[in-house]
């Protein structure tokens, strides 16, 4: 099972593993404050594609498209998540502020394709 769960949030025994899908840290939060199993900056989007991006709520199709083509070239990145996914709960921990439009979401309905696919398969 993976959740989503924004890094201000308060963290709960139900979150499983948690792992900050960011390249970069949160802002306004300590590290020895954000409960983490691992920093995943790899499986972020590229600098380029998050700066273009934008969080544009209308740049949000072509951003997960995009998006799903960097995480197809890198399986190394994600299959850990995966993988673990597999096992427990985990929680996708992002910092922002739009819940719908981002990369964690994206990330998410990547990870449960893929799952989708393996079963069938």
């Amino acid at each position: 099972m993976i959740q989503l769960k924004r890094a201000y949030d308060q963290p709960t025994a139900r979150d499983g593993k948690r792992f900050l899908v960011e390249r970069l840290w949160p802002r306004g939060v300590r590290k020895s404050e954000l409960p983490l199993s691992g920093w995943m900056k790899d499986v972020a989007p590229s600098t380029e594609l998050r700066k273009w991006f934008g969080h544009d709520p209308a740049k949000w199709s072509e951003f997960r498209r995009r998006y799903r083509a960097e995480l197809a070239a890198k399986p190394k990145v994600w299959e850990p998540l995966l993988e673990e996914a597999r096992k427990n709960t985990i929680t996708l921990v992002y910092s922002s502020h739009d819940s719908e439009h981002n990369n964690a979401v994206a990330l998410k309905e990547f990870l449960e394709s893929r799952a989708s696919k393996e079963k069938a398969a």
